[in-house]
């Protein structure tokens, strides 16, 4: 009996071995293959946000696939999603469900789940490197028996997810006196399913006064090779300082908590 592991390696090849088999009927990006009218309207992952995967939580999250035939819907029969670059795919799908919209259209909603323990398995490659823009693809089927396989009906983010720290000092500090700002930026790493200082990002330093709701950019800093932050700034009011990292394409968009500084 096949273990888990091996189970996954093979499932991950399988949408690359399908897409192969395709046949490119239109001059868009999507390629299908199948017999009568039942075709796929639109399709939107997670509604539409980026999927963040870390190292120990298990994630579900949804594929909404629109699917018209004038004989009705009768149901989505494959679902699967890879890294458009890699060919490589870790995500399972596990379930799903239709809703009736009219006579001839129909939602089926893919649930797709990651189970970060399991990634390293999927192939003897890095698996960070599989963060990025990811494809999907989809058979469905309609009452009258026609079928529509259909790739690339949607496109995503999947990034790898990150942690930031924020520690001010001293508190409380003299009006006009020196705040050094530190902290630490880190990201899911796939393979040893650890946290790993993410270096050389630009990261912003953000301040929000006493009794006010507003953070306002004060400053970027790079951080080190190991993901920490250090920077210096003038006390000029009590308020609270924390950093904020807009992402990139492969990790998450953070923001820190906030670490509050009075003045003496």
């Amino acid at each position: 009996m096949q273990n888990k592991a091996t189970a996954r390696r093979r499932s991950a090849w399988a949408p690359m071995v399908g897409a192969a088999a395709l046949v490119l009927l239109t001059p868009s990006a999507a390629r299908a293959e199948g017999k009568g009218d039942i075709r796929v309207v639109s399709a939107v992952v997670d509604g539409g946000t980026n999927v963040l995967v870390g190292t120990e939580k298990t994630i579900n999250f949804p594929i909404a696939i629109t699917i018209t035939d004038n004989s009705g819907v009768k149901g989505l029969s494959h679902a699967s999603t890879f890294n458009r670059t890699t060919g490589h795919g870790f995500i399972d799908w596990t379930g799903t469900t239709c809703q009736k919209k009219t006579s001839t259209t129909s939602v089926c909603t893919a649930t797709m789940t990651v189970v970060p323990a399991w990634i390293g398995g999927y192939s003897d490659s890095d698996q960070n490197n599989d963060a990025g823009y990811w494809t999907v693809n989809a058979t469905v089927k309609a009452n009258d028996g026609d079928y529509w396989i259909s790739d690339n009906i949607a496109q995503y983010k999947l990034k790898r997810a990150s942690k930031l720290t924020t520690d001010a000092a001293p508190e409380p500090v003299a009006k006009g006196g020196t705040v050094t700002v530190t902290g630490k930026l880190s990201r899911a790493n796939w393979e040893d399913l650890k946290y790993h200082g993410f270096a050389g990002q630009s990261v912003q330093l953000q301040f929000k006064k006493a009794a006010s709701s507003t953070y306002s950019t004060v400053k970027t800093v790079k951080t080190n090779s190991t993901g920490l932050l250090s920077t210096k700034v003038t006390a000029t009011s009590a308020g609270t300082w924390r950093w904020y990292f807009p992402g990139t394409t492969t990790t998450a968009q953070i923001v820190s908590g906030g670490d509050s500084v009075a003045l003496k």
